[in-house]
């Protein structure tokens, strides 16, 4: 099985927008360059050194408005600037404390205030992905098209928050990749897990606002909330949009 990737999305701080790329280098045992590579912790988050669960920072699935955000980095600085529909755009630097009060102003009135608020924003010297893996999320634009269709709405890509998006698989033959590996341009990886998918993706990514039941959907149709796969890089290398991608 062959095809092309389409896609290569990375998110600098954990559930605060995404970014497309063009090219990345990927590096064994390590998570993508700069994807959640920092995280906003909240009031109630029992943090301990290193990588932590999700549970302990602001995102999505407890708060809808930030779906909506988009960023970029500059990495030579390590600025981020990202935008939002109704809170306009904000540039900052997300190591420098002195920055932290203006973005925590700006990141208020998205989050619930019935919820634990921001708090810090923490980095772990590692991608802060959803599993405790170093991995990259892999996802199908066949599934997505499938599950699209099945719920009578286009599905956004940035429902999912994925890294690489793959054309060319059959609908959902990726939940069967685990255990196998995956090459893609000058890079191998090992595909280790299906992603089980939380309330994220039920939110409108344009508008920040809950709008399509996709966890019913996918309960009902395949019996789970899976969508797209876990990867470790396991040789290092390039990968390109447009690059071919085959199982190995």
């Amino acid at each position: 099985m062959t095809g092309r990737l389409a896609d290569i999305y990375r998110h600098p701080i954990k559930g605060h927008g995404r970014e497309a790329l063009a090219s990345v280098r990927l590096l064994a045992g390590e998570c993508m360059a700069w994807d959640r590579h920092w995280a906003v912790a909240h009031e109630a988050a029992k943090l301990v050194p290193g990588w932590n669960r999700c549970v302990n920072f602001a995102r999505g699935a407890k708060a809808p408005a930030l779906m909506a955000i988009t960023s970029s980095l500059d990495e030579a600085t390590a600025t981020v600037t990202l935008h939002h529909p109704e809170r306009g755009e904000i540039t900052f630097r997300p190591d420098d404390r002195a920055d932290l009060p203006r973005f925590l102003a700006w990141v208020a009135p998205l989050n619930p205030a019935e919820r634990a608020q921001p708090m810090a924003i923490v980095t772990a010297g590692r991608g802060m992905t959803d599993t405790q893996l170093p991995a990259l999320s892999i996802l199908s634009t066949a599934s997505l098209a499938d599950l699209s269709a099945r719920m009578g709405i286009a599905l956004s890509k940035d429902r999912w928050r994925g890294n690489l998006w793959l054309d060319g698989a059959a609908p959902w033959a990726e939940l069967g990749w685990v255990g196998k590996h995956l090459a893609i341009g000058g890079a191998v990886l090992r595909i280790e897990e299906r992603i089980e998918r939380c309330s994220a993706t039920t939110v409108d990514p344009e508008t920040g606002r809950p709008n399509a039941p996709t966890l019913q959907a996918l309960n009902q149709h395949f019996g789970h909330q899976d969508f797209g796969v876990y990867g470790v890089v396991v040789e290092s290398g390039p990968i390109a949009v447009g690059d071919e991608w085959r199982l190995a």
